[in-house]
């Protein structure tokens, strides 16, 4: 009919529309994504993938390597090192207040009297509990040459010491992998400064030329 405004249509390219470019399914390519782009994406997952594989096998070589070295390092102190029964040679220092917390931690170095295994009496300085008057006793460990010292290690301290020194390495592969990949980022911006400046000085003449 004369007159008539015909319906309107669906732009171009819409999914009613008569098509006006690559066929559904075909991947179109984006001219803004640059080659630094698909570099920074698969640098980063090469890290990640790295860091996934190589943290727990760090972990656990670490974990053993460290076991191996605190239980060694137990068995010899268990061979230089004995307890024995001590008695101070001078009262310990009274400062905390009697019954609190702070007097159950604290300790101070007095002189005590040992016998060794030998049957030689030897003294050295020991850490005792507070308020202890002379001639207390008190049981001390001692190594071969006469000097007081810690116990052996014990199992729980070999465990949490092997656990945490895992646990270190672990951390370590993974910051190394977040450092390694922040690298990565600093270099491809600075390279994508360098091209944006380069394209804008190609570019320039045509925006700043007179008309």
């Amino acid at each position: 009919m004369a007159g008539t405004v015909p319906p309107a249509q669906p732009p171009p390219g819409h999914p009613l529309g008569p098509p006006d470019g690559p066929a559904p399914g075909h991947r179109r390519h984006n001219p803004l994504r640059r080659r630094t782009d698909v570099l920074r994406v698969w640098s980063g997952l090469a890290v990640l993938l790295v860091v996934l594989t190589v943290a727990p096998v760090v972990t656990v070589v670490v974990s053993r390597l460290a076991h191996r070295h605190y239980e060694d390092t137990a068995r010899h102190q268990s061979l230089t090192r004995y307890e024995t029964t001590a008695t101070l040679t001078e009262d310990a220092p009274r400062h905390p207040e009697p019954g609190s917390d702070e007097e159950e931690l604290a300790r101070y170095p007095v002189e005590v009297r040992f016998t060794t295994h030998e049957g030689r009496t030897g003294t050295t300085r020991a850490e005792v509990r507070p308020g202890l008057s002379e001639g207390s006793p008190v049981r001390i460990w001692v190594t071969t040459d006469g000097e007081a010292t810690e116990p052996p290690l014990t199992r729980a301290e070999r465990r949490s010491r092997s656990m945490g020194w895992a646990l270190l390495a672990g951390t370590g592969v993974a910051l190394t992998g977040a450092a390694a990949h922040g690298v990565t980022r600093l270099v491809v911006r600075r390279r994508n400064l360098a091209d944006w400046d380069r394209a804008w000085a190609e570019t320039s003449p045509r925006w700043t030329a007179p008309g």
